[in-house]
């Protein structure tokens, strides 16, 4: 699995996993992928990072006139900490369409 904005290649789509870094490192990666011929790119995050993977998607449609939303879907992951104990964290992936 990819971390902070490297984007990983699947055969359903591409992928921008946003982590810390600056909006603007991972909005630089949706639009190289966009410019190398993806049709579509999914923005995921996870807890904290929600909020910058908006910002992405966002910046994105209004840098582009070509780019639009296509869907959203929301998800609560489960993630052992390192006592072991299970930790609900919530998700999304913003999918944006050329």
């Amino acid at each position: 699995m990819a971390k902070d904005g490297k984007e990983q290649s699947k055969n359903e789509g591409n992928f921008v996993f946003v982590g810390k870094k600056g909006v603007m490192a991972y909005v630089l990666a949706v639009i190289t992928q966009m410019s190398e011929g993806a049709k579509e790119v999914t923005v995921k995050a996870r807890g904290k990072s929600i909020s910058r993977a908006v910002d992405v998607a966002e910046i994105v449609r209004n840098k582009s006139q070509e780019i639009k939303l296509s869907g959203i879907e929301i998800s609560t992951e489960e993630v052992e900490t390192e006592d072991g104990k299970p930790l609900k964290i919530s998700a999304i992936a913003i999918k944006l369409k050329k």
